[in-house]
Formats: structure tokens, C-alpha cells, sequence
């Protein structure tokens, strides 16, 4: 799957200028097609499966081994994380990523597409989590991409936006901007890296405690800086599978893990709790700029 095939589904309704509803096997998927920006979010999920300013090149990654299937989740875009993290519960993950949400909302303007998306607690949500819930997913499209999840209702949780960043190599980026400590999930440790700079060298499952507001991933080969700015979050959480993991992922090409990074806005040490009519949050903004990098790699 790629982005190339995104936009050359057939259109099932045509919703607005710049906005269609097509289909994607057995997904619903709103294509927006707009001078300023390409991007899709799949109505499973709210899951932004890809985002492109105009003349850049793709900054969301999609796995081309991904499923597009009902009740099954989609491998890369960012799905959202809710109403837990990891696997505490089943589904892995939690079930918001697994629902068919409903466009409520739709705005054009000059430079971005606004749409908003929403799910309610639902008879096959209350047998997993007993609980009730409004879930607003907010996305403004346009040379940045923002990305704002609203929760209202009265119980903790957790989750993240699961960013999956397109790269051109995972060996020729590194990150900037992570902090001073994370939790090693791989080698089940506390780390007080001394380093600013953060390589991808392995299999690597962290979760940053102290992370920088900004993320930056400096990208060689494509002369670029991909940019994550996080809001409302406790945590940040960089995820990459390695070599050995990618193969043995079934929705994962053996070298899927080498053009991947995820940086995901999380609430796992604090779990998120609405309070009265007030929402819990968590958001995001990506942005791209070019970059002159020989100096700035090692």
C-alpha cells in the first residue's frame, strides 16, 4: 500500500470539493485531495493513514503488508491508543483503533480541510469497558498536520496517538529533543542517557518520562526534519521493531522496520480523566522543513 494507491480508489461519494469518501477493501476511507495537502484517515479507527504536504515527499508510513480489514488493526498512519495502552487488556491496544467512527464535521478553507470524527460508547464497546464515553478525533490539514483527541467520560485511561513517521533509512536518522530518562521496555530497565541525540540501532521500545514539548528526527538522505509537537501528554514513546521483530510480524515486510519510527504523544504514567464536562486530551502537530544536513550527522 502506498499513497499512490490511496488516491487512485474510486470515489463511492463525493462529500465536498476537496473531500471524498471511497473504499479500501472492506474500510471506509475519506480522501482529501487539496491544493496545499494529500491526506486519508480511515473511518476505522479515525486513523490517519497518510498526510503530504504539496511538495513534499510522504511523511506518514503505512505498512504494505496491512490488513484492511473489519475489527482488524491497521498496521502504521496513527492509530489511537484508548482506553488502555500495550497489552494489558485485549484487545492489544484497546478498541477505539478497531471501531468505525462517524464524520460529524467537514470545513474547507484556502489552506487546510478540517474534519472531526466521533464514536460513543456502544453495545460492543460496554462488553469490553463497562463505561460511557464520547471520543472526538480532530484533524486540521494543511503544510502542518494537527491532530486533537477529545475524551469525555468519568473513568482513568490511558492511550496515544501511535505515530507511524516515514524515513528514508532508520541507519541515517536520529532524534532530537527525548529527554533524560525512559523505561527500556526491550531490556526491562531505567536509562539516564547523557546523549541529546538519539540513534535507532536495534529493537528499540522506550517510553521518555521527560521528553521535550518538540521532536525532531533529522532524515540524510531526504534532506529533511520531520517535526512532532506534543500536547496534553505524560510520556512519549519511541517504538522501532528491529530486523528480527519486523520479519516475524505478519502485517510487516521483513525490511518494513528500515523506513519506520514511531513517536507516539502518550498518557501512560498519568492516565487521562475527564473532570465534569471538561474533556481529557491529547494532541499533536507535525511538521516537515528542509534541511542541509552534511554537517549534522555523524
Amino acid at each position: 500500500m502506498n499513497d499512490t494507491t490511496l488516491f487512485s480508489l474510486p470515489v463511492r461519494e463525493k462529500i465536498s470539493t476537496y473531500i471524498t469518501l471511497r473504499q479500501l477493501d472492506e474500510l471506509p476511507v475519506i480522501i482529501v485531495s487539496h491544493p496545499k495537502v494529500n491526506a486519508a484517515v480511515s473511518l476505522q479507527g479515525a486513523q490517519l493513514l497518510s498526510w503530504q504536504p504539496d511538495g513534499e515527499k510522504a511523511c506518514i508510513w503505512l505498512s504494505k503488508n496491512s490488513l484492511f480489514k473489519k475489527n482488524i488493526a491497521i498496521r502504521g498512519g496513527v492509530p489511537i491508543c484508548w482506553p488502555w495502552f500495550g497489552l494489558v487488556a485485549q484487545p492489544s491496544h484497546g478498541f477505539a483503533r478497531l471501531q468505525e467512527w462517524q464524520l460529524t464535521a467537514h470545513s474547507e478553507y484556502n489552506d487546510c480541510v478540517i474534519l472531526t470524527l466521533t464514536l460513543t460508547d456502544n453495545e460492543t464497546t460496554r462488553k469490553i469497558w463497562p463505561h460511557e464515553f464520547t471520543l472526538i478525533m480532530r484533524f486540521k490539514l494543511a503544510a502542518t498536520c494537527e491532530i486533537e483527541f477529545e475524551y469525555y467520560g468519568t473513568e482513568p485511561a490511558t492511550g496515544a496517538l501511535h505515530t507511524y513517521l516515514q524515513v528514508s533509512d532508520i541507519n541515517k536518522i536520529y532524534i532530537e529533543g527525548l529527554g533524560k530518562h525512559y523505561v527500556d521496555k526491550v531490556a526491562d530497565r531505567d536509562v539516564y542517557p547523557e546523549e541529546t541525540k538519539t540513534y535507532i540501532t536495534a529493537r528499540t521500545d522506550r517510553i521518555y518520562t521527560e521528553s521535550d514539548n518538540c521532536n525532531l528526527v533529522y532524515d540524510k538522505n531526504w534532506q529533511r526534519i520531520l517535526e512532532i509537537h506534543h500536547y496534553h501528554y505524560s510520556d512519549v514513546v519511541c517504538w522501532n521493531p528491529g530486523a528480527e521483530l519486523s520479519s516475524a510480524i505478519k502485517d510487516m515486510t521483513n525490511d518494513g522496520y528500515k523506513k519506520m519510527l514511531c513517536l507516539e504523544t502518550a498518557h501512560i504514567s498519568q492516565p487521562m480523566q475527564p473532570e465534569g464536562e471538561n474533556p481529557a486530551r491529547m494532541s499533536l502537530i507535525l511538521g516537515v522543513r528542509s534541511i542541509k544536513m552534511q554537517d549534522v550527522m555523524r
